[in-house]
C-alpha cells in the first residue's frame, strides 16, 4: 500500500509468513532466489503436505484474537445483550508472541498439479484470512478468472509474462497488508471516538509512512499511556511514537500543575518543542519530580484534521524489550531450515 492510498494507519502489523506450493522443486528453487530478500517464505513441493501444515497451524494464524473478548456486565440482566470488550494493553504485548512472524498470511500455488489444482487446493485452506494467489498458465486462465470473481482465490498472476516475478512480489506485499485488515478494521471502528481517533487521520497516516521508511521499520503496534506506537526495525531496535492531540497535552499540563510542576516545565510544554515521557508513571508527571528535564524529548508539530505534537523515543524504558525476537533473526531461522531441507533432496 502506497502513502497515496493511505486512509489510516494500521493498530498492529507485523512481517509474516508467505508460502509456496509447485509440484516441481526445481521451480520453487529457481523462484526462491527471485523473491524479495526480506520476504520469509516456506516452500512446499506436495499440495497435500502444504495443507497439512497450514491448515495444521491455522487457529494459530489468526491474527491478534486476543484483543477481543466477551463482556459480562454484571448490571444487564438480559442475556441476549452480549457486549465485546477490546484489551487495547494487549495490541502492545503481542510484541512479546515469538511465533508471530510465522503466521502464513499469503499463499502462492500453482494451478496445474497432479496431486490436486491450485483452485482446489484454495478451497481446502482452512483459515479464511489466508490471502491466497494462483499462478496459471494460458489454459487455464479462464479457470482462475472464474475463481477469481466468484471470490475463492484473491489474485492470479499469469506464469509465463515477463514481469510475472516482480509481479508476484508487489502482491504478495499488497496482501501481507490485507491480512491484517479485518482486525484492523475492527479495532479502527472501536476507537473511533476515542483518543485513538487519529488512526484514521489520512494525512497522519502518510507522514507515519514516512517515519518508518525513514527509520525502516518493520512493525508496530498501538501504544496506550502515551498514546502512540511502539516500533521496531528488522534488527529489533525499539522505537516510542508518542503522539498528542491539543487536548490530550492539556490533560498532561492539568496533572502536571496538580503535581506542583515548576512553571519551566509548563512553559516547555505549551511550546510545543518537546514532550514528556514520565515511564514510571505512565506518561504524567510524577509527584515530587525534581529533575523533569532526562524526561523530555524532541518534538515536531504535523497539521492535518487536527494539530499533532510527537516525539519519537529511541529504546524507550519500561517495556521490558530485551527478549523480542527480531524480524531478522527470524529471516535467517527460516533461510536455514529451506536450506536444510533442499540439502536433503
Amino acid at each position: 500500500m502506497t502513502k497515496d492510498t493511505l486512509k489510516a494507519i494500521q493498530p498492529l502489523s507485523w512481517p509474516t509468513t508467505a508460502a509456496f506450493v509447485d509440484d516441481s522443486a526445481a521451480f520453487l528453487s529457481n523462484l526462491s532466489l527471485q523473491l524479495d530478500p526480506e520476504l520469509a517464505f516456506r516452500l512446499f513441493s506436495s499440495p497435500t503436505e502444504a495443507l497439512r501444515f497450514l491448515n495444521g497451524r491455522a487457529a494459530l494464524d489468526q491474527p491478534a484474537s486476543p484483543i477481543f473478548s466477551p463482556y459480562l456486565d454484571r448490571t444487564e440482566e438480559n442475556d441476549a445483550h452480549q457486549v465485546i470488550a477490546m484489551r487495547v494493553d494487549a495490541i502492545r504485548s503481542l510484541v512479546h508472541r515469538s511465533t508471530r512472524f510465522e503466521s502464513v498470511s499469503v499463499v502462492v500455488v500453482d494451478y496445474d498439479m497432479p496431486e490436486l489444482n491450485g483452485i482446489e487446493f484454495c478451497r481446502r485452506l482452512a483459515n479464511p484470512a489466508i490471502k491466497k494467489i494462483v499462478l496459471t498458465g494460458k489454459a487455464d486462465e479462464h479457470v482462475a478468472v472464474k475463481s477469481f470473481n466468484e471470490g475463492v482465490i484473491d489474485r492470479f498472476i499469469r506464469k509465463h509474462e515477463i514481469d510475472a516475478v516482480e509481479t508476484l512480489n508487489q502482491t504478495i506485499r499488497d496482501m501481507q497488508a490485507a491480512f491484517f485488515d479485518k482486525t484492523c478494521s475492527a479495532v479502527l471502528d472501536a476507537l473511533a471516538v476515542s483518543e485513538y481517533a487519529f488512526l484514521k487521520d489520512c494525512g497522519l497516516a502518510r507522514h507515519v509512512q514516512g517515519i518508518f521508511e525513514s527509520l525502516g521499520i518493520v512493525e508496530h503496534y498501538l501504544s496506550y499511556q502515551p498514546h502512540g506506537l511502539l516500533m521496531f526495525d528488522a534488527q529489533g531496535c525499539s522505537y516510542l511514537l508518542i503522539l498528542h492531540t491539543d487536548e490530550s497535552l492539556r490533560g498532561v499540563r492539568e496533572i502536571a500543575v496538580e503535581q506542583g510542576a515548576p512553571a519551566a516545565f509548563l512553559d516547555e510544554l505549551d511550546s510545543h518543542r518537546a514532550v514528556p515521557y514520565f515511564w514510571r508513571t505512565e506518561g504524567y508527571y510524577p509527584a515530587q519530580c525534581a529533575e523533569w528535564q532526562p524526561y523530555m524529548h524532541e518534538a515536531s508539530v504535523f497539521e492535518s484534521d487536527r494539530r499533532y505534537t510527537y516525539a519519537i523515543v529511541k529504546k524507550p524504558a519500561g517495556f521490558a524489550l530485551d527478549n523480542v525476537l527480531p524480524y531478522d533473526t527470524y529471516l535467517q531461522q527460516v533461510d536455514r531450515e529451506i536450506q536444510t531441507v533442499w540439502d536433503s533432496h
